[in-house]
């Protein structure tokens, strides 16, 4: 019998044995390891899986009240698909977690519902999220914000100026907000003639110094000769844009020959000839392109002072941060296609 235990007679095989042992246990491992692995990246993919597709009520309603998950990881999980614009997926779990009878996030809930009814375009459902909050905590200025927006865009300019009242009494500034609201309502009153917009408009700017663009853009496209009349030379870059498309006719040299930028500006333009150069690089290579047959002009892009967010369009209230009254005209060189366009025409004639 001592053949087959041959271990008592070479101590190498030990030494083997216990090697085997190692190999085979980690080998083992290893593969459980990897295993284990694949079943946990399984599950959770089966996991993610109910959130790829939107559930039913029904199954939403089994989800949320099962408790699976707390109501805080449903929270975040609405606001990801709220800020992925995913808007649908983010109300319906806002109005099951709303349905649970021990919520303890109600009112922070509501407001994320109405917030996301708003950013949704949703105004009517907004506006009752957000009153009904009111009702039950009337001194929400996040709520009272918001129902104020949602009036704006309704349109409902008497109604947004109501709101101004309780915030003027939560100690917050609404002196913008007045002036905006009360000049929005103005020009769209359809009972007011153009002249007695354009009275009631400078009334509100000569005493607040605010919404210059609002104003001045109402004014050069319907009253030219008031806007010149009142025009702040100061304001001269913000108003950039409106000054660069203003018709030749209605142009006040007067006025424009006494300020450097607007010399420059319509030197660029090629309506006056009285700056051979400029500080601004935009008008600088227009004048000395002036006398050339290269077709240039200015783009225009707006930016928000407040937020940073760049906007293809002239705006008062900012439509990402709702600031208002922050937007900063910028320009870049581009090709003028107009005059292209009329060479075409006129080439066919």
């Amino acid at each position: 019998m001592g053949t087959f235990f041959i271990e008592f007679r070479d101590p190498l095989f030990s030494i083997i044995i216990f090697f085997a042992i190692i190999f085979i246990i980690t080998f083992f491992s290893y593969w459980w390891g990897r295993y284990k692995t694949k079943e946990d990246s399984r599950h959770l993919d089966k996991f993610l899986q109910q959130f790829r597709s939107l559930p039913s009520q029904s199954e939403l309603k089994i989800l949320i009240s099962s408790g699976e998950l707390s109501e805080k990881s449903w929270l975040l999980l609405a606001s990801s698909y709220y800020k992925n614009g995913d808007y649908e997926k983010s109300i319906e779990i806002y109005n099951e977690i709303l349905k649970l009878p021990n919520s303890s996030n109600t009112k922070e809930t509501m407001f994320l519902l109405g917030k996301t009814y708003f950013k949704a375009g949703f105004l009517e459902r907004a506006k009752q999220i957000f009153l009904e909050i009111l009702k039950k905590s009337p001194r929400t200025p996040q709520a009272l914000n918001y129902l104020l927006l949602v009036y704006e865009y309704m349109r409902d300019y008497k109604a947004a100026l109501d709101v101004l009242e309780p915030l003027d009494e939560l100690q917050i500034d609404i002196t913008n907000e007045k002036a905006y609201l009360q000049s929005l309502e103005l020009l769209n009153n359809i009972a007011l003639s153009n002249d007695e917009k354009v009275q009631q408009l400078l009334e509100i700017y000569d005493n607040t110094h605010q919404l210059s663009y609002l104003v001045f853009e109402f004014l050069f496209r319907i009253d030219p000769k008031q806007a010149w009349k009142h025009f702040d030379s100061s304001k001269s870059e913000l108003l950039a844009d409106i000054l660069w498309n203003l018709d030749s006719k209605n142009l006040d040299l007067a006025i424009i020959s006494k300020n450097s930028f607007l010399r420059e500006l319509y030197s660029a333009r090629g309506d006056i000839n009285l700056a051979q150069g400029s500080s601004v690089f935009e008008f600088d290579v227009l004048i000395q392109l002036k006398e050339s047959s290269v077709n240039a002009n200015l783009n225009f892009e707006y930016l928000c002072d407040s937020c940073k967010q760049v906007h293809p369009f002239a705006f008062t209230r900012c439509s990402y941060c709702h600031a208002i009254d922050t937007s900063k005209v910028e320009w870049n060189l581009s090709k003028d296609y107009r005059k292209d366009f009329s060479e075409e025409n006129n080439s066919f004639q």
